[in-house]
């Protein structure tokens, strides 16, 4: 009777021994995906590195257009969280019911900026597709209302994101750009030449959400971005912070 009392307890302790480590693997397994705009990068990376720290959960981002994104959730990309660089897409998001909209928040502000390398020529000015980019759309917006589209336009040439042109502008490719400010910040090889006036666009707010079909660890996630900490970085690299800090 002892030696099967004995064997039971060891077959009990070899049970748990074998599930200890694999709930462990579980907890530390868990990973969301950020969909957000490309001129976040360096901060949202930044960001991601402190939640995870802080946290366990990893982040997986992806980064392009706002309007790619939100598309790409529409047709069924697997994203957790959505940040948009304007209010247009996110409202999209909204009307398509891709999002929830009692997680949605304007996050952050930034500012429109001329931007050239040194020693270029005038030729054409580089920015984001005028149709669809948010940054592209600003610059719209705001040429329109200073009376320079119509002369500047034949001079455009767009890019898939921001980001994109930024880089033209940084290899030489093109002797002009028009980017966010936090953009050039992180370019050395750009320099910031003109800022646009704040009242010749819409204000560039960036708005995060939960998608309809988020984990439920990226509620922790949401909340982190409105954090002291959160803003900290944001605000290293530019951005305005837009709500108040949650902790």
């Amino acid at each position: 009777m002892l030696d099967r009392t004995l064997k039971f307890l060891a077959a009990a302790a070899l049970g748990m021994g074998l599930a200890s480590p694999l709930s462990s693997a579980l907890a530390q397994d868990k990973t969301i995906t950020v969909f957000a705009a490309a001129s976040m990068k360096n901060a949202l990376d930044d960001v991601d590195a402190a939640f995870t720290k802080s946290t366990g959960i990893k982040v997986a981002a992806s980064y392009a257009a706002s309007s790619a994104l939100i598309k790409q959730i529409e047709n069924g990309a697997p994203a957790d969280v959505f940040v948009s660089a304007d209010l247009d897409w996110m409202d999209y998001g909204a009307q398509h019911k891709l999002i929830k909209d009692d997680t949605r928040v304007n996050l952050l502000g930034n500012r429109l900026v001329l931007i050239a390398p040194k020693d270029s020529k005038i030729d054409h000015v580089i920015i984001g597709d005028v149709r669809a980019v948010p940054v592209g759309k600003y610059a719209k917006a705001a040429l329109e209302k200073l009376g320079a589209w119509a002369a500047a336009e034949p001079k455009f040439a767009m890019t898939e994101n921001v980001r994109a042109a930024l880089t033209l502008v940084a290899r030489g490719e093109a002797p002009l750009g028009i980017v966010y400010e936090t953009d050039a910040k992180v370019e050395p090889n750009v320099k910031i030449i003109g800022a646009f006036p704040a009242d010749s666009h819409p204000p560039i707010v960036y708005p995060v959400a939960l998608t309809v079909n988020a984990k439920p660890e990226a509620a922790q996630y949401l909340a982190f971005l409105r954090s002291q900490a959160a803003k900290a970085v944001f605000e290293t690299y530019g951005f305005t912070f837009l709500v108040r800090p949650t902790s």
